[in-house]
């Protein structure tokens, strides 16, 4: 026999609201392993070959050729 939904409503919330906890906690553990994988590569060799390239990028940007052609060439 079938039952009607409003027996079965609480026992669907309580579920609900517990599918919603389990996923907040996921998301907080992704959140921390996300942080430590991002502390760990600013700790390696190419983290910092990345952090350099970046800056010396952006140096590149600030310092351009103050409006003077790239490329010269002469006629001749």
């Amino acid at each position: 026999m079938g039952q009607c939904a409003c027996f079965g409503g609480a026992e669907q919330e309580r579920r609900a609201e517990a599918d919603r906890a389990e996923s907040q906690e996921a998301r907080a553990k992704a959140a921390e392993a996300a942080q430590r994988r991002q502390e760990e590569f600013d700790r390696s060799a190419a983290g910092r070959a990345a952090k350099a390239q970046m800056k010396a990028m952006k140096e590149a940007k600030t310092s351009s050729n103050q409006g003077e052609p790239v490329l010269k060439w002469q006629m001749g």
